[in-house]
């Protein structure tokens, strides 16, 4: 735990979530702010103890109590966690944290330093004149700290204010040249007096000794030779400041050389810059300046057919090839031929998307590259199949433009003739596993969320709802196959709507993905309504099961669990939901609860209702007192609430180790009053079944779905299941039955306990032993949702 040591001059502790997590009744996202003071961490953490895994800390949101896995808080110092409160959005925070660069210099930020910032998606240079907080003083723990800038050059007028906030001055400028804006908003310049601006003398000397900017024409030596080359990139690594250079000699702008800062001149302002010629290396200086074009301008200069969002190859030096996304397409300064911004599918650019100061496009740090759009083919990977065997035929009129067409899952022997086989599914491409996994396991052999594909929902955005429909889940229905490039359009999208800037790229949780698309995209109802101790609803798309490591439970099945968690946290089903998806208890990503988790094929929900009949669980009667320490009680049944009717109490409780229970007068509906099960009525069972499973194995998501009624009617998906063609080559999807889980669910509980995971047969073993995810559905909800 030493990674979690507070600084000791801190009277306060402060943390971020790297995780979604669920307190009861209550749901944290990834990238809540929280804290504890310094003296109740050294309490937890006492060297006389055991080492503790939880930690009770404060939500900075809400200010409530909560205690949390160590697993998934990384520290934060105080202000930093200034800088960070001030950014809204969750997900955008935590991917600001863990990426350091801006958070960095944010906290090397002074007053009069120069900025460039994000003003309605467009980019103006200013002056920081205040930085601290705009919110009236408080006894907060913690205060957001906002940027105040002045707004210069093309970005006066664009700005908010005059210097003031709520009628409090902070700094002084002009009118409407003012903004208050979080650090996300701002790209920090070196300032020109640092070390880092400064070369060591050498020859050249009597040149311009000037900071080093993104597409500065620039000067350096190789073996006491002068060389010239154009800046890609200037970073900075522990206390020194480098260049990434695109040396002149290369001949070609693929190639890049790392100078240190001190040892590269900036050519004189008065000399022409190189610019690109139409082989590759740098030709002659142009005269003329071209206008900027923006991203619409596609089609201007050439008949590519490479445009905005295609998915392209780019070859480098020594034939190494690279692959990426076109993000922006258009003209630099001072360059002739038309240029394409590209994010890469690895870390192996240059930028975040800046030229010269200037944004064209956003993606993460170092997964930006701008080259020469005839530098660019389409990738390969995408556009056709080599081998008949592995080609899934002619899916090219895969998107359905004229209308919504309606196509019913998979169901029995019609899906093992469409999905079954080598290149179905859906093709993983770039990290993309988690969305495969998720999106195949909820529409390829199910309707339960089909509302997703049809419903006009309030906030539903029908570009995205057009793309899971017509590109995704008909193609998957129909043929049984879903390209890579499909799912990509759909990452894009969620990109797009500012929720993330990674999705295109970057390693995600299945619930992260949908929570974003069923929550702040399609603006579906949720799928569960809780309450906990009579208090007031809670609705979520997806549970979290969260308990202390019980020694009685060894192997459990998800019954079990789901029973647990509910009564520990004193939660009840306010309705049935249609679609119940339940997380399995985990301690951060790696470190699993229970060796094994035995599927529950149904999950009975009827004790966990709230206000809904319950059945004694001794004599079958209507139930009208619930105890939870019979629950714990290992005299009674593994499974099931302990719930009795007032007789059964009576006697149940008359033993001398129950009478300090406190048993829990149930609500019984009132038709339910006057039943008996001793008069041959029964209360009714609410059951959901088991239609989907995601498993998780070293970050690698798959996923097992139920096709058919009986125990054996199981497929196995993996959408990277094996690979063509190497580095450059593609993913090929695959789907395969796994009728021997049945062999393991038609054993013993006890018989199962006692298999050994290795000697399993077939996928077995991941279905047992590395569940993510359970989906159940409650087929008659589903016709009214």
């Amino acid at each position: 735990m030493s990674n979690l040591q507070p600084p000791a001059a801190d009277r306060n502790c402060f943390y971020i979530l790297t995780e979604d997590c669920a307190y009861g009744n209550k749901y944290f996202q990834a990238g809540n702010l929280c804290f504890c003071s310094e003296r109740s961490y050294l309490r937890n953490f006492s060297e006389n103890g055991p080492p503790a895994c939880f930690l009770k800390v404060i939500m900075l949101d809400d200010s409530s109590t909560v205690t949390i896995n160590l697993e998934i808080l990384q520290p934060v110092r105080q202000e930093s966690a200034g800088f960070l409160l001030a950014i809204g959005s969750h997900s955008e925070r935590l991917d600001l944290f863990l990426e350091g660069l801006s958070l960095e210099g944010a906290l090397r930020a002074v007053p009069g330093q120069n900025v460039v910032v994000e003003v309605e998606r467009e980019f103006f240079p200013g002056v920081v004149r205040y930085i601290g907080s705009i919110y009236k003083p408080s006894l907060a723990v913690l205060t957001p700290v906002f940027f105040g800038v002045e707004l210069q050059g093309e970005g006066e007028n664009r700005g908010r204010s005059d210097g003031s906030y709520h009628g409090t001055e902070y700094f002084k400028c002009k009118r409407n040249c003012g903004i208050f804006l979080p650090f996300s908003k701002i790209q920090f310049i070196p300032t020109s007096g640092s070390n880092n601006g400064k070369q060591k003398p050498g020859k050249q000397d009597t040149e311009e000794m000037v900071p080093v900017k993104v597409g500065d024409a620039i000067s350096f030596y190789v073996d006491e030779i002068p060389t010239k080359g154009i800046a890609m990139a200037v970073y900075r690594e522990g206390n020194q400041w480098f260049v990434k250079v695109c040396p002149e000699e290369a001949g070609t702008t693929d190639i890049f050389r790392e100078i240190p800062m001190d040892s590269v001149v900036k050519e004189s302002l008065q000399s022409s810059f190189p610019t690109f010629d139409s082989d590759g290396g740098f030709g002659k200086p142009n005269p003329t300046k071209r206008e900027i074009s923006k991203s619409s301008e596609e089609g201007e200069g050439g008949n590519s057919p490479l445009e905005v969002n295609s998915m392209v190859q780019i070859t480098l030096d020594k034939g190494n090839q690279i692959s990426g996304i076109i993000r922006w397409l258009g003209y630099l300064p001072q360059i002739k031929d038309k240029m394409a911004g590209v994010e890469l599918d690895e870390d192996k650019g240059v930028t975040a998307g800046e030229w010269l100061g200037k944004s064209y496009f956003h993606c993460a740090p170092k997964r930006g590259l701008f080259v020469r759009l005839n530098s660019c083919q389409p990738d390969v990977r995408f556009q056709s199949f080599p081998n008949s065997d592995l080609s899934p035929g002619d899916y090219r009129g895969q998107v359905l433009p004229d209308g919504a067409e309606s196509l019913p899952p998979l169901r029995n022997e019609a899906a093992v003739r469409v999905l079954q086989g080598r290149m179905k599914g859906i093709q993983g491409h770039c990290n993309s596993c988690y969305m495969d996994a998720a999106l195949f396991s909820l529409f390829s052999c199910t309707s339960v969320l089909d509302s997703m594909l049809f419903m006009p929902f309030p906030l539903c955005d029908r570009n995205v709802q057009g793309i899971l429909r017509d590109e995704i889940v008909n193609p998957l229905r129909r043929t049984g196959f879903v390209r890579a490039s499909s799912v990509m359009h759909l990452r894009e999208q969620l990109t797009d709507k500012g929720q993330c800037s990674s999705f295109t790229n970057a390693e995600k949780d299945p619930e992260e993905f949908l929570n974003l698309i069923m929550q702040h995209i399609l603006g579906i109802e949720p799928l569960l309504k809780l309450q906990s101790g009579g208090q007031k609803e809670h609705e979520c798309y997806c549970y979290q099961i969260f308990m202390d490591k019980q020694e009685d439970l060894v192997v459990p099945d998800v019954q079990q669990l789901v029973e647990r968690s509910f009564l520990s946290s004193d939660l009840k089903l306010v309705e049935i939901p249609s679609c119940f998806i339940i997380q399995m208890p985990r301690f951060g990503k790696e470190y699993k609860m229970f060796s094994k988790i035995i599927p529950s094929l149904e999950l009975d929900i009827t004790d966990l209702l709230l206000d809904s009949p319950r059945e004694c669980c001794l004599c079958g009667d209507v139930a009208t007192l619930e105890c939870s320490e019979c629950f714990k009680d290992k005299v009674f049944a593994a499974t099931g609430l302990k719930q009795f009717c007032s007789s059964c109490s009576r006697q149940v409780h008359s033993h001398h180790l129950r009478k300090g229970h406190k048993p829990r007068r149930l609500h019984i509906p009132e038709e339910f009053q006057s039943w008996s099960a001793r008069g041959c009525q029964q209360v009714p069972r609410e059951k959901l079944e088991l239609f989907a499973v995601l498993c998780i194995e070293t970050s690698h998501y798959v996923s097992f779905v139920k096709y058919g009624p009986g125990n054996e009617h199981w497929m196995f998906f993996d959408s990277m299941a094996d690979r063509h063609g190497g580095e450059n080559g593609f993913n090929i999807p695959t789907v395969t039955l796994c009728p021997e889980v049945a062999k393991y669910l038609d054993l013993p509980l006890a018989v199962l306990a006692l298999e050994q995971p290795r000697d399993m047969d077939g996928v077995a073993k991941r279905l047992f032993c590395d569940a993510y995810m359970y989906l159940y559905q409650s087929r008659k909800m589903a016709l009214y949702k």
